[in-house]
């Protein structure tokens, strides 16, 4: 809930919330240990064990890290065999312990350095450790059920897939973010009373028209010279398919994807690089993000698909992050992507029903 001793934000200002001004090199340099006499842990070199906040986190983050990826690729050259899937879980498995151990050594060393802007786990590491949880509980979930009948391929196991990787989100913010107090909910964005967070999503929702415009002449002109990108999600054909993609593409996806690449990600560039650089580098990292489903066809094909998923995705992030940083107000951007992404299923589908003959 908002203080009411706390001002209110003023929309106009583009300044995030709580944002300190990022040092100057000769403040860093004055604050640096090895260059002045201010006491403070000393700087870390990649490996070493001096000087850790805990020693123990950090080396199981390195060892897990990399045992979790090396076993992942044995589990991919030994494809087609009865070991190659258990060999796969159990390197995703690895992995995520690996990397959340990392991401919590990293803020533990991070929080006694209070001359740093943002304190805590690296955004890049918490998208690792997204991915691996995700994996690893979409198995465990979606085979079982699988087995009794539900079509993986079907609206509803995307549904199911996306209502994971939200939590996953959700879940890995909390862990390396908020529980070390890297950043607290009200610094990325959800500290509005309840009017004022529907009059922002709201706001959102009518801005995601004129970047959906743009998003698909830039698509169209890409269109032109890479191979287009397919549609995410599977083809709904019925009404309940409809209402499974509106629930994954316009609810599941942007609370999600929101919270971690404008919320946490944005919030922690922005004060440590400025609020433009934040929304550049928080709209490439969203682009990027959704690449890492499209390298299912040749490599060539996956390639290009790869490149028109990143270049169209550019809009709509920069949009994203622009709203976010604007508003103060995570609500407004969760808007402007369930639009976004509501709209083109809604268009979708009524394609899919116009006659062919």
């Amino acid at each position: 809930m908002t203080d009411p001793s706390e001002p209110a934000p003023d929309p106009a200002d583009p300044t995030p919330p709580n944002l300190p001004v990022p040092a100057d090199p000769q403040t860093l340099a004055a604050t640096d240990p090895a260059q002045s006499s201010v006491s403070g842990p000393p700087a870390h070199s990649m490996f070493s064990l001096e000087g850790r906040s805990a020693p123990a986190l950090f080396l199981i983050g390195r060892l897990g890290s990399l045992l979790g990826l090396a076993i992942i690729g044995v589990s991919v050259m030994a494809a087609g065999t009865a070991a190659a899937p258990w060999l796969f879980l159990a390197g995703l498995a690895v992995l995520a312990i690996g990397v959340l151990s990392a991401g919590g050594s990293q803020a533990l060393d991070r929080s006694h350095q209070p001359d740093l802007p943002y304190r805590g786990a690296s955004p890049v590491i918490a998208f690792i450790a997204v991915i691996a949880l995700t994996l690893l509980a979409i198995v465990v979930v979606l085979v079982p059920l699988s087995a009794v009948g539900l079509d993986p391929s079907s609206p509803l196991a995307t549904t199911i897939s996306l209502a994971i990787t939200a939590l996953m989100y959700v879940a890995v913010v909390r862990l390396l973010v908020v529980g070390p107090g890297a950043l607290s909910w009200a610094d990325m964005g959800l500290r509005l009373p309840a009017s004022a967070a529907v009059r922002d999503l709201l706001l959102g929702a009518v801005f995601a028209l004129p970047v959906l415009l743009v998003t698909l002449v830039f698509g169209g002109l890409l269109s032109r010279f890479i191979e287009p990108t397919p549609s995410p999600l599977p083809e709904s054909g019925t009404i309940g398919g409809l209402l499974a993609n509106l629930v994954s593409a316009a609810i599941l996806a942007p609370i999600g994807e929101e919270l971690f690449f404008r919320g946490f990600a944005t919030t922690a560039w922005a004060r440590a690089i400025g609020p433009t650089a934040a929304i550049v580098r928080g709209a490439a990292f969203f682009a990027f993000a959704h690449i890492v489903t499209q390298l299912d066809a040749s490599f060539a094909e996956g390639a290009q698909r790869a490149a028109f998923s990143f270049l169209a995705l550019l809009p709509i992030g920069l949009a994203l992050g622009w709203v976010f940083l604007t508003r103060r107000s995570l609500y407004a951007s969760i808007g402007m992507h369930a639009a976004f992404n509501a709209l083109q299923v809604l268009a979708l589908y009524a394609a899919t029903q116009v006659p062919t003959s």
